[in-house]
């Protein structure tokens, strides 16, 4: 997509990566190059798993460029709907987490955004949804007597609040972050009349007419209530967001949050709230080339990997994602990927180098100049150049030998248990002719020479026997 707003920044800002820009008055833009300090951006997660992986990050990356021009960002955890669960993408009921699960992932999700976003109160700030959804009645089931006293400690402070309506009022009282955190007085909370409200205005057939539900309905399989409910709520937090912080200019998701995204303009619309313009983003692709980068297909990078194992992954990926890696994932100017692009088409290029380069940018980006260094250092050690550690194991095969034969036998691994253990955890890596893949199917075949590599220090090079 193109945008010409006559700033090359801003323009770079709303095309590189973005699958879609909706911002209909192009009132958005104008505030951006006009006051973009009183700009309010909504990025709503749901804390379903604790890391966050460079899938994640192409979105920080980009609200980052949004804090460095004087944004505010607004990182919305749905602690509330985590436990409903957004079916984005997916063609099965997604299991309900459990309260505390939520809690812990999203700790571990504050603490990791820091090393992306700035964390300075001018151009951020974070709340929970479950600040608004949550009632009184949520705090503890029933108001029978015999309940005893809640008991809750804050700080270092033993606070006892009584199980009835007015002790567990102000027990949700002194919770709500929008008192603690934003010191507003006016707390804004959604009752049930609120949605129900909200529902009047929305249509049955605007909220199946999703791809996935219609894939759903085509393939008879079960549509719940619920799942349908959470772009409501989601487009509901957008409408409140804008009463507690005075703006919500901006929502920016990936391009599988597009629908929700628009479900929030249409509700502010209901509620005479200017509407939010909408960012999607291009959704990056995981280390198999080919589904959306996730930790629970094991196909993803984290943040937080290790220097050394982060561009080892990344010298996995398949060719075809080298473009859309250094896109999303990189900050190298776009006019130098396209011709790193045509440097590509090139039959005397070699992908590797250019791999490499990929892969050293991401680490540097991750872990600075000299983790990245090192770590392009170690791969050749280890892989490019041929030099693997002295005490490793060199075995002579047949070919078609069963890979978890050979690591019993030579002493790599001590059961087929654990075999199957490492493989689901993709700890046991291939590597031929300087190009590393994972094992993923414990019944591998191994039918070429190369070294497999099981943790960060065992190795073992194997040599298949010539006919």
């Amino acid at each position: 997509m193109k945008i010409d707003t006559g700033d090359k920044q801003i323009d770079e800002l709303l095309t590189r990566g973005v699958g879609e820009f909706i911002d209909p008055d192009g009132a958005f833009v104008k505030k951006l190059k006009e006051n973009p300090e009183k700009i309010i951006i909504k990025f709503g997660v749901d804390p379903t798993r604790p890391d966050i992986h460079l899938g994640h990050a192409v979105v920080l990356k980009k609200l980052r460029q949004f804090q460095d021009l004087g944004c505010k960002v607004i990182f919305l955890v749905g602690d509330y709907t985590a436990q409903i669960g957004d079916p984005t993408g997916k063609s099965k009921i997604r299991p309900e987490i459990q309260i505390n699960e939520i809690l812990e992932n999203m700790k571990t999700y504050l603490n990791q955004i820091g090393s992306i976003l700035k964390i300075d109160e001018k151009v951020f700030s974070w709340i929970k949804n479950s600040d608004w959804f949550t009632d009184v009645s949520d705090i503890a089931q029933g108001l029978d007597p015999k309940i005893p006293d809640i008991e809750i400690i804050v700080g270092d402070e033993k606070k006892i609040y009584p199980n009835n309506f007015i002790g567990k009022a102000q027990l949700l009282n002194e919770s709500r972050m929008q008192l603690t955190h934003l010191k507003n007085s006016n707390i804004h909370t959604v009752s049930l009349s609120r949605v129900l409200g909200t529902l009047r205005r929305i249509t049955h057939a605007r909220l199946i007419s999703r791809e996935m539900f219609q894939e759903r309905i085509k393939n008879n399989e079960e549509l719940y209530m619920h799942e349908m409910m959470y772009p409501i709520l989601q487009g509901i937090d957008s409408s409140v967001l804008f009463n507690i912080y005075g703006y919500c200019d901006l929502e920016i998701g990936g391009t599988d949050q597009t629908f929700n995204m628009l479900i929030g303009r249409d509700i502010m619309k209901m509620y005479r709230q200017p509407e939010q313009s909408v960012v999607s983003i291009k959704i990056l692709e995981g280390l198999d080339g080919k589904e959306k980068m996730s930790k629970s297909l094991d196909n993803y990078i984290g943040i937080t990997d290790e220097p050394n194992d982060m561009y080892g992954k990344v010298m996995s990926i398949p060719d075809t994602s080298i473009i859309n890696y250094f896109e999303l994932c990189t900050n190298i100017p776009l006019d130098e990927i396209k011709k790193i692009e045509e440097s590509l088409k090139d039959k005397n290029t070699n992908p590797k180098n250019i791999k490499m380069r990929l892969a050293k940018q991401i680490v540097l980006e991750y872990h600075g100049d000299k983790a990245a260094q090192e770590a392009e250092d170690q791969f050749e050690r280890t892989f490019s150049k041929g030099e693997i550690p002295d005490d490793v194991k060199k075995v002579e095969i047949k070919i078609g030998a069963p890979l978890v034969d050979i690591l019993i036998k030579n002493g790599m691994v001590e059961s087929k248990s654990e075999f199957r253990r490492l493989v689901e955890e993709g700890a046991i890596k291939f590597n031929v002719n300087m190009e590393e893949r994972k094992i993923i199917d414990p019944a591998s075949l191994i039918d070429t020479s190369g070294t497999i590599k099981i943790g960060k220090k065992r190795f073992i090079h194997i040599t298949v026997q010539k006919k």
